[in-house]
């Protein structure tokens, strides 16, 4: 049944595309190219790069992105994996006292344009040069500064100060402030003449290489020749009738389909409000001890898929589940922030991509690369460095990414495409709106709104400023009986205010009349929109 709320945005509608995105700048963006002709791989590439201008702390040239497509004329699903590796001079040995979390060192090699690029050739519409058009446009003549943008801005006032190039364009600018980004629209219009390949091995490689190197990074220009996206088939479980398909690894989004799987042994439709909260938080705490165990590179580390989406392995999970007490399960993860971007698009012939793109923290390393207008990423804070971790540092090996695209299909029909950005939150807040919307009936607009939790473990770190070790931070619409009930079952309760959750989730649902239903969520500055 619909959960009866009454949301603070429409629901929007339309007959022939949709787009969600954490701008309201990249949604358009995305519109204009889709009503032009375009079809979502033309409206990604849009969305992508506007969204690396207009918001700048979370992705970006200098970060990296998995875009995960549906092509409905066919019902093929690929996977365009645009994260880079490690650099050649990144040792595990190197980094022995900690891996730097911000500044020129915390960099690796940025594999976001490989990855809209490589889709781009492979199923694009458009010329490439027209899609850079709208990311050119924000970046010489701006955009406003939102609640959002200053706050995070001046919580990230160190990082940015520490680098002269970065402070002097994102520094001390108020609500309605115009942000102007004149080195990054001169390299936008390199990219948008040479693409990709002068990106990462032509004069732009070259440029971005001296500036990472005159700042102190480890990027030469081999390692920025050396990245090329990886074209990979989409993992997928059944969910009650659903197919839902995910991002492999290096992504985790492995961890959102045990978390299905282990929900599916349970009548989630038919419990109490705590109950349905207390299962899903259980099942999350035994699908990330085998993400601790098994999530990395499949290129270095084997990472048993079969068996971690296997019935028998989820039988066992839920069987573990306790429905009286909650259980205390230890995850000793390296301390991460999780500043990220999420988007979606359905095109008029079925197509789809549901994308995500990070820099890793806010404004990632707080470094810009010489004159060319790029933020480049932290991720090297999300290696380990301990022997015999399935995520250790190597060299040209790509790090475990929380990023996760998911969608959900019907008889090989497309039914719903939906994200978040959001750290190790993010696999957590797309169990929550995907049951939501599949067992509750929930449309995208109700399903983002509904009220929110996340569960720390301990020795997982703050990844989220409401965390706290084994505590289960919730928004308290979830009402006084059931944070009561949930107490009473173990659960160390940390209240959150109303819509101060974390994530910010966007979610398109196709009805079987055609038309697309798009909703995105108001915990940030994300917006839909539908034609």
């Amino acid at each position: 049944m619909q959960p009866m709320m009454r949301s603070h945005r429409p629901l929007i509608m339309g007959r022939h595309g949709a787009v969600g995105a954490n701008h309201p700048m990249a949604t358009q963006a995305g519109l204009d190219i889709l009503r032009a002709g375009g079809n979502a791989v033309d409206a990604t590439v849009a969305i992508s790069l506007a969204l690396g201008v207009c918001e700048p702390m979370m992705s970006g040239l200098g970060g990296d992105g998995f875009y995960h497509l549906f092509l409905g004329g066919s019902g093929k699903a690929e996977v365009f994996n645009g994260t880079g590796a490690a650099p050649a001079a990144a040792t595990a040995e190197r980094f022995a006292g900690g891996v730097a979390v911000s500044g020129p060192l915390s960099a690796s090699v940025p594999g976001n344009l490989a990855g809209i690029s490589a889709m781009h050739a492979a199923h694009g519409r458009m010329a490439w040069g027209e899609l850079v058009k709208p990311a050119i446009a924000l970046a010489r003549h701006g955009y406003g500064v939102t609640h959002k943008h200053a706050q995070t801005t001046e919580d990230n006032r160190a990082r940015l100060a520490a680098d002269p190039r970065s402070g002097k364009v994102f520094l001390d600018q108020g609500i309605g402030h115009l942000v102007i980004q004149e080195d990054l629209a001169r390299t936008l219009e390199e990219i948008a003449v040479d693409g990709a390949e002068g990106f990462y091995r032509g004069k732009l490689a070259a440029r971005l290489a001296k500036g990472i190197a005159e700042a102190g990074g480890m990027i030469t220009a081999a390692d920025l020749a050396a990245c090329l996206a990886e074209v990979q088939a989409p993992i997928g479980i059944s969910y009650r009738g659903w197919t839902v398909t995910q991002t492999g690894p290096n992504s985790t989004g492995f961890t959102m389909l045990q978390m299905l799987k282990i929900a599916e042994r349970f009548d989630i439709a038919g419990l109490s409000r705590a109950e349905r909260v207390h299962v899903l938080v259980e099942a999350k705490k035994l699908a990330f001890l085998d993400r601790e165990r098994f999530g990395a590179d499949p290129r270095f580390e084997q990472v048993p898929l079969d068996r971690l989406l296997s019935d028998a392995h989820a039988d066992g999970l839920a069987a573990r589940i306790d429905m009286k007490r909650a259980a205390v399960m230890e995850v000793p993860v390296a301390a991460a922030a999780g500043d990220t971007t999420y988007f979606c698009v359905v095109d008029a012939e079925g197509n789809a991509v549901s994308g995500i793109q990070s820099l890793n923290g806010a404004y990632g390393s707080g470094v810009t690369a010489g004159d060319t207008g790029i933020v480049m990423n932290n991720r090297m804070a999300y290696w380990h460095v301990a022997p015999g971790h399935a995520n250790r540092l190597v060299p040209g090996k790509r790090v475990r990414h929380t990023m996760n695209a998911p969608m959900v299909l019907k008889d090989g029909k497309l039914v719903a495409v939906l994200g978040t950005p959001g750290a190790d939150h993010q696999v957590q807040v797309n169990l929550q709106v995907a049951t939501a919307m599949l067992d509750l009936g929930a449309d995208p607009q109700t399903a983002l709104e509904l009220p929110r939790w996340t569960s720390n473990q301990a020795g997982q770190g703050a990844n989220w400023p409401h965390d706290g070790d084994t505590a289960l931070s919730i928004e308290v619409d979830h009402g006084e009986d059931v944070l009561a009930d949930l107490a009473g079952r173990g659960h160390v309760i940390k209240r959150l205010a109303h819509l101060e959750g974390p994530c910010a989730m966007q979610a398109i649902r196709v009805l079987d009349n055609g038309v697309r239903m798009a909703g995105s969520d108001p915990r940030r500055d994300g917006w839909a929109g539908a034609y």
